[in-house]
C-alpha cells in the first residue's frame, strides 16, 4: 500500500500561484500513474490532473484547469507536484493526490493522501 503525504497548505489571493507536493512511500513510485483530485465545499470529489508512470510523458487535465495547472513528477524524490497558476475562488478546495489504477483523467484511484486545503481569496 502506497502512503501519500501532501504539503502546500495555502491561502493565496486570486490571480496568484501555489505549488502542491505529494511525497510517496511504501511502493516504487515510478511505476505508478498518479493524479490530483479536489473536493470543494458541498461538492463531490473530482479529478484535476493525471500523469503517466515513468517519465510522465503523458498528462491529462480537467477542462477547468487546462492552461493554468501543471502536473509533474520527480521519481528520484518520489514526489508528485501540482503547479497552480491564475487561481480563482472556484479553485478553493481540499486537494488530494492519489495513485491511479489506469491511464486517463477518470481512471479510478488506488491509494489516497490525506488532503491539503487550498483557499483562494478574492
Amino acid at each position: 500500500q502506497m502512503r501519500l503525504v501532501e504539503s502546500g497548505v495555502g491561502l493565496v489571493q486570486a490571480g496568484g500561484s501555489l505549488r502542491l507536493s505529494c511525497v510517496a512511500s511504501g511502493s516504487i513510485f515510478s511505476i505508478h500513474r498518479m493524479g490530483w483530485y479536489r473536493q470543494a465545499p458541498g461538492k463531490e470529489r473530482e479529478p484535476v490532473a493525471t500523469i503517466s508512470s515513468g517519465r510522465g510523458s503523458f498528462t491529462y487535465y480537467a477542462d477547468f484547469v487546462k492552461g493554468r495547472f501543471t502536473i509533474s513528477r520527480d521519481n528520484a524524490e518520489s514526489t508528485l507536484y501540482l503547479q497552480m497558476n491564475s487561481l480563482n475562488s472556484e479553485d478553493t478546495a481540499i486537494y488530494y493526490c492519489a495513485s491511479k489504477k489506469g491511464g486517463g483523467l477518470i481512471a479510478p484511484a488506488g491509494s489516497w493522501g490525506q488532503g491539503t486545503q487550498v483557499t483562494v481569496s478574492s
